[in-house]
């Protein structure tokens, strides 16, 4: 095999459609394009959602929701995550190793879900207050 060999596999690629070359190539005379009209003309189109001046969909429609962009950087975990973790102190490196917590994740929050029973110090994770007081009633302690 050459360079100078190489070539698309067969049937793989359509040669580009030719308007307005006569009436035997079936797209002679207005090319596909119709009679007359905006549509029909070089350059005459209008913006994606334009209903010719009627108010567009997307304008009609009430604006609802919001996406926060801080979403993907945050995470929490649960109290019956720390139970099962085997380690005694726990920080964001050791959650992410643990694959408890996203990779992306920058800001983590115990929530109080579940039982803790055994003595863990958090460093550098945030905790709910009920959460707080658990991990203290089991002899840990929230840095």
């Amino acid at each position: 095999m050459e360079l100078n060999n190489i070539k698309p596999a067969a049937g793989s690629k359509r040669g580009r459609r030719r308007v307005g070359r006569g009436i035997g190539s079936g797209l002679g005379k207005t090319a596909g394009r119709g009679h007359k009209g905006q549509k029909s003309r070089a350059g005459g189109f209008h913006k994606v959602g334009f209903e010719g001046g009627q108010m567009p969909l997307q304008r009609r429609l009430p604006k609802r929701g919001f996406k926060s962009a801080a979403k993907p950087f945050q995470d929490e975990i649960s109290l019956t995550d720390l139970q099962r973790l085997a380690l005694d102190e726990i920080d964001l490196v050791s959650l992410k190793q643990a694959g408890l917590v996203g990779q992306r994740a920058k800001v983590v929050k115990v929530v109080k879900s579940g039982e803790l029973t055994r003595k863990v110090s958090l460093k550098g994770i945030g905790a709910t207050a009920g959460a707080k007081a658990a991990i203290e009633a089991a002899g840990g302690s929230v840095a």
